[in-house]
């Protein structure tokens, strides 16, 4: 295959045109995503029946996690198969989902020191993106060691649910804002990779779907960064 040009019934695609779509579409649909999450946690924050519905439910909290894991998993498994309208559905079911989950950091954290943190996240999330984008080391080693470090993580605050281990809490804190610092650069230099992999196929359903897979890892790095991070820079009310 030619590194520049291909042909798909009997027409020419420009790899590097395709790609910059493919790769412009998961920063689109990542960023989308971001502001479908953060309109609708500050329309359930500022409504008062939705806050004491949630506030007074705990089964509905339980609800929302386990609807946003199965929508995660069903993505993640199965995105190839379906269409990518439905997809795309699903995407913003996920974000807002979030957002309504989201919304009470507003009754524990200040708006400005929210703020003030979403905007750090978005300048550390950035530089981890362009250093994974540009760098020529192959990230793959660290990216399996992180996700490792995710799965010891995960293990860990489940533990620290039932201790309430303050010096635990920390050490959480801290190796998950390390962890998904890391993710964010191995996750787009993955995504970069794959869509150069697939790009000679032309921008379509398919590759568009390739590429709402990749704002989908993209946009939980950084909601999960801005979380994390929020626990140190969160002014609490």
């Amino acid at each position: 295959m030619d590194n520049y040009n291909t042909y798909e019934r009997g027409q020419a695609i420009d790899l590097p045109q395709a790609f910059s779509v493919l790769m412009r579409n998961v920063y689109s649909w990542m960023t989308g995503g971001l502001l479908v999450t953060a309109f609708v946690a500050l329309f359930v924050a500022n409504s008062y029946e939705a806050m004491y519905v949630i506030a007074s439910t705990p089964s509905l909290i339980w609800g929302l996690f386990i609807a946003e894991f199965a929508v995660v998993l069903i993505l993640s498994s199965r995105i190839m198969k379906m269409s990518f309208a439905a997809a795309a559905s699903m995407f913003v079911l996920y974000a807002v989902l979030n957002g309504v989950t989201l919304s009470v950091i507003f009754t524990v954290y200040t708006a400005e020191s929210i703020a003030q943190t979403f905007f750090i996240t978005a300048g550390t999330f950035a530089g981890m993106s362009l250093l994974g984008y540009m760098t020529k080391k192959d990230l793959s080693t660290i990216g399996r060691t992180l996700y490792m470090l995710l799965i010891g993580l995960i293990i860990a605050t489940l533990v620290n649910f039932f201790t309430h281990s303050s010096v635990l809490a920390m050490i959480i804190n801290y190796a998950g804002v390390i962890i998904f610092v890391g993710l964010t650069a191995y996750d787009t230099q993955k995504i970069k990779n794959m869509l150069l992999e697939y790009s000679g196929e032309g921008v379509n359903d398919q590759t568009n779907k390739l590429a709402l897979l990749g704002s989908l890892s993209l946009y939980l790095d950084f909601i999960n960064l801005f979380l994390y991070l929020l626990r140190f820079l969160g002014n609490r009310k």
